[in-house]
C-alpha cells in the first residue's frame, strides 16, 4: 500500500488546479447576528459549562461575501470559527483582495496530505485490540455508547451500507447525516456507492472499528455499537495537498451547528509529495499554527468538543517522525499505536514532538494498519464513557481515558500514557480517582535492580533524557522476579512496562 500511496502522489502535479486556495481572513463580525448554531448546540454548552455563545458563532459577514464575489472570488467554504472564507486565486487576485479593507491577511494554502494506510480489516486483528482494551468490561456492564453521537470525518464511505459489519447500523437508521465537502451536493447513496479514489473505503474502516460488529461470526470490532453518526467527506484522495483543510473546518463547524460532541477523525496534515518548498516543517507541529490545528483547539475550549485525532504514521519517516496536523493540539486525544505483545509503540507509529511541552500522543492501542484504526477504537471507547457518565465535560473524558491508561501518569512521547483499558475507565467514570498502582523508584550510580511482579518473561521499557522524552524503546528480561538495569548516558528517567501497571525509576 505505500508504494500504491506513492505512484499515487507522482500523479499530483498534474491534476492540482492552476489557481492555488487561499485563506481569506477577515477583520470583523456583525455583533447583532444570531448565532448560527442550533438549540441543541446552545443547551450542551450550558450543560458543561462552556460559554453558551460568543463571536466564534457568528456567521461571516453578508456584506463582505457580497464584496468578494463582486471582486470574482468564488468561495468554496466559510468558517465563523476562524473568521475567514477560503477560495482558489490567480495571484493578481489574492494581491487586489489583500486590498480590500475588510481583509485582515490572505494566506495560500500548500499542498501536502498524509492519510493513514488503507488495509483490508482483518477479524483477529480488531478483536485483538478488543480484547487489550478490555471491551469486555463495558459489554458486561451493558455499555455500548447508546443515546451518544459521534461525527466522523474522512476520506470516503465507499460500501458502508452494504458492509457486513455495519448492518446494524444502517438497519437502525443511525446515520443521521451525510454532506460530502469533496463534491457538495452528492447524495448519500451515490457517496456509499461510488468510488472514485483508491481510498473511498477509508471512512468505511473506521465507522467498522467504531462500531462493527459480525453478528454472523459473532466478531467485535468496535466498541459503540449502539452510537448514532453523522459522517462527513473531507478528502479526495487522488489530489492531496493542504488546500482541504478548509474543508475539515467546515465540516466541523456544521457538526458543532448540529450539537454532535464526539469527533473521529482519522486524518493528518503534514508532507506531500509535490514541490517540497509548500510543506509543512515539524516545528510547526506546535499546537497553535497550521488552521486545522488552530481549529480544534477553539472546538475544544470555546465549543466543549471532544475531538480524537490519529497520530500519524510517519514514525518510520527520518525526515518527519512526528505526528501531524491536527493531532499536535493541546485540547484533542491524539492516537498512537502499538504491538500486540508488549504494547510498546509499532514502528510506524509518529511521535510527540519534544519541543511540545504536554505529552502526544496521549494514549495508545494496538493496530496493525495505522493509527487510522487505533483511533476509532478509542472514539469508541469514548462514546461508551459518555453513556456511563453524560455529565463529563471534553477535558474531563480525556482526562480520564488518559488515567485509565496502563502506564499512567509515566506518560512518554512514544505511546503517551498507554493502552486505555475499560476497567479502569468505569471506575474513574464513577469515581474521581483510583489507587495509583504504578510507583517511583529513585537509583543512584548507574545500575540497578528492580522488583516487579509480572507473569511476563520479557517486558517494555522507555530509557527517557526527561520525564516524557523518549530516547530509546528496548525490552528487558525479568529473571528470579527482578529486572536488571544499567543506565545509559543522558538517561534521567527509565519506565518499565508491566502492562498491570508500570515502574519509574528516577536516576540521581
Amino acid at each position: 500500500m505505500k508504494r500504491l500511496f506513492l505512484l499515487a502522489f507522482l500523479c499530483i502535479p498534474a491534476l492540482l488546479s492552476a489557481q492555488p486556495k487561499y485563506w481569506i481572513y477577515l477583520k470583523d463580525k456583525n455583533l447583532s447576528n444570531a448565532p448560527a448554531v442550533s438549540q441543541t448546540t446552545l443547551e450542551n454548552r450550558q450543560k458543561f459549562g462552556n460559554p453558551y455563545s460568543d463571536e466564534t458563532d457568528l456567521p461571516v459577514r453578508e456584506e463582505y461575501q457580497k464584496e468578494l464575489k463582486e471582486n470574482a472570488v468564488n468561495i468554496v467554504n466559510r468558517s465563523k470559527w476562524l473568521n475567514a472564507v477560503s477560495a482558489f486565486l490567480t495571484y493578481d487576485q489574492a494581491e487586489k483582495v489583500r486590498q480590500l479593507g475588510f481583509v485582515r491577511e490572505v494566506i495560500p494554502m500548500t499542498s501536502g496530505f498524509y492519510i493513514a494506510q488503507t488495509q483490508p480489516v482483518e477479524k483477529a486483528q480488531m478483536a485483538q485490540v478488543m480484547s487489550q482494551v478490555q471491551a469486555n468490561a463495558f459489554q458486561k456492564a451493558g455499555i455500548n455508547g447508546k443515546d451518544v453521537t459521534i461525527g466522523v470525518i474522512d476520506a470516503g464511505f465507499y460500501g458502508a451500507d452494504s458492509s457486513l459489519a455495519l448492518q446494524h447500523i444502517f438497519k437502525n437508521k443511525r446515520i443521521l447525516g451525510i454532506h460530502d465537502y469533496v463534491k457538495p451536493g452528492r447524495s448519500g447513496e451515490l457517496l456509499f456507492s461510488t468510488a472514485e479514489s483508491f481510498s473511498d473505503m477509508h471512512g468505511t474502516e473506521v465507522l467498522s472499528a467504531i462500531s462493527g460488529i459480525d453478528n454472523q461470526d459473532q466478531m467485535q470490532y468496535g466498541l459503540a455499537l449502539n452510537s448514532k453518526f453523522y459522517l462527513a467527506r473531507t478528502d479526495y484522495s487522488l489530489r492531496e495537498w493542504r488546500g482541504e483543510e478548509d474543508n475539515w473546518i467546515a465540516a466541523i463547524e456544521w457538526m458543532d451547528s448540529l450539537g454532535v460532541r464526539l469527533i473521529n477523525t482519522s486524518l493528518g496534515y503534514a508532507k506531500g509529495f509535490s514541490d517540497p518548498k509548500e510543506n509543512y516543517k515539524p516545528s510547526q507541529m506546535d499546537g497553535k499554527t497550521s488552521a486545522i490545528t488552530r481549529a480544534a483547539q477553539i472546538a475544544s475550549d470555546k465549543k466543549g468538543m471532544m475531538i480524537v485525532v490519529s497520530a500519524g504514521n510517519e514514525g518510520e519517516d527520518k525526515s518527519w517522525e512526528i505526528i501531524s496536523a491536527p493531532a499536535d493540539a493541546q485540547g484533542v486525544l491524539s492516537i498512537g499505536a502499538t504491538n500486540a505483545k508488549l504494547w510498546n509503540r509499532i514502528g510506524y507509529s509518529s511521535v510527540g514532538p519534544e519541543f511540545l511541552p504536554y505529552v502526544k500522543p496521549n494514549v495508545s492501542c494496538y493496530s496493525l494498519y495505522g493509527t487510522s484504526l487505533s483511533a476509532p477504537v478509542i472514539t469508541g471507547f469514548a462514546a461508551c464513557l459518555m453513556q456511563a457518565n453524560p455529565k463529563l465535560t471534553n477535558k474531563e473524558l480525556i482526562d480520564l481515558i488518559e488515567k485509565s491508561a496502563h502506564l499512567y501518569p509515566y506518560g512518554n512521547n512514544f505511546v503517551g500514557y498507554g493502552v486505555p483499558l475499560a476497567s479502569r475507565a468505569l471506575a474513574l467514570a464513577k469515581a474521581p480517582y483510583l489507587p495509583n498502582q504504578s510507583k517511583l523508584i529513585t537509583a543512584k550510580g548507574r545500575n540497578c535492580e528492580v522488583d516487579v511482579t509480572t507473569d511476563e518473561s520479557l517486558v517494555a521499557i522507555y530509557r527517557k533524557k526527561n520525564n516524557k522524552d523518549v530516547m530509546s524503546q528496548q525490552t528487558a528480561k525479568v529473571q528470579n522476579g527482578k529486572i536488571s538495569l544499567r543506565r545509559q548516558n543522558g538517561e534521567h528517567f527509565t519506565t518499565i512496562d508491566l502492562k498491570d501497571y508500570a515502574v519509574e525509576v528516577q536516576w540521581n
